[in-house]
């Protein structure tokens, strides 16, 4: 990808200029931040599991009828993805108080919400992505209410099929972030997922155990970051382990 143009880099991933009119290629970095980046490491392979599991997730989704910017996987790190407008909010679910609304609202962490909540911060990391209402996206004319509409509705959407998903595999979905874009598609412009949907924006906790295991573990210097994203890539069916007498460690294997 050295040869292609770098069209922007952000905290966990880069996008360049794709192959076609209309294309992108992101690329999975190892990086892991927190605090808008305040704290930040390089954590070897975490790329590759994202890619992976938000391929899986995207896939899915696009088999249920949800619009994303997916167009397929390239290699271990990298997606080809349809070039959308990004919208330039971010769209919080959440169904248990975890994070930043117990610190808020004075929830205790792990109290389930009387249903699922959405949320908006405004993308920003200079500002550290403050909380924003519906009037302000539309005052700023960041979306229009018939965006915001379509935005919520395909949150609640994923949210219901990613709480189904996890559960099967032991794991409760507590919240996650998700962001859109726009595209014009039969000269129509159409709000479509964007971005990714990996243990890097959700928040997951083992069914039984309750343990963590998504980015909180390198929020909270917990540790184990790498450990609880394979064990999330196995339980979906992306890792499997090799037997004894082959080679040792987790092993990525193709979802087609």
């Amino acid at each position: 990808m050295s040869r292609r143009r770098r069209v922007y880099e952000g905290k966990a991933k880069i996008l360049y200029e794709g192959p076609e009119p209309g294309t992108l290629v992101q690329h999975f970095k190892d990086d892991a931040t927190a605090f808008n980046n305040a704290k930040h490491d390089r954590i070897e392979g975490k790329g590759v599991l994202n890619n992976r599991i938000s391929e899986f997730i995207f896939v899915k989704l696009g088999d249920i009828g949800v619009p994303t910017h997916f167009i397929k996987r390239l290699n271990m790190r990298e997606q080809l993805i349809r070039e959308v407008e990004i919208v330039p909010v971010e769209v919080i679910v959440r169904n248990i108080a975890a994070g930043s609304i117990s610190e808020r609202l004075g929830i205790d962490e792990g109290t389930q919400l009387p249903r699922s909540i959405i949320e908006f911060t405004y993308k920003s990391d200079e500002l550290n992505d403050p909380l924003v209402s519906e009037e302000h996206i539309t005052a700023f004319g960041w979306a229009s209410p018939q965006e915001i509409d379509e935005m919520m509705a395909l949150a609640l959407r994923i949210n219901d099929f990613l709480t189904g998903l996890f559960m099967g595999i032991g794991i409760r979905l507590v919240d996650f972030k998700c962001e859109f874009g726009r595209v014009i598609e039969n000269e129509m412009m159409r709000i479509v997922l964007a971005d990714e949907i990996s243990p890097d924006c959700c928040r997951l906790w083992d069914i039984e155990t309750q343990d963590k295991m998504d980015k909180d573990r390198f929020r909270r210097d917990m540790g184990g970051l790498m450990e609880a994203y394979q064990e999330v890539a196995r339980r979906l069916g992306i890792l499997m382990e090799n037997k004894p007498s082959e080679r040792k460690g987790p092993v990525l294997v193709s979802t087609k």
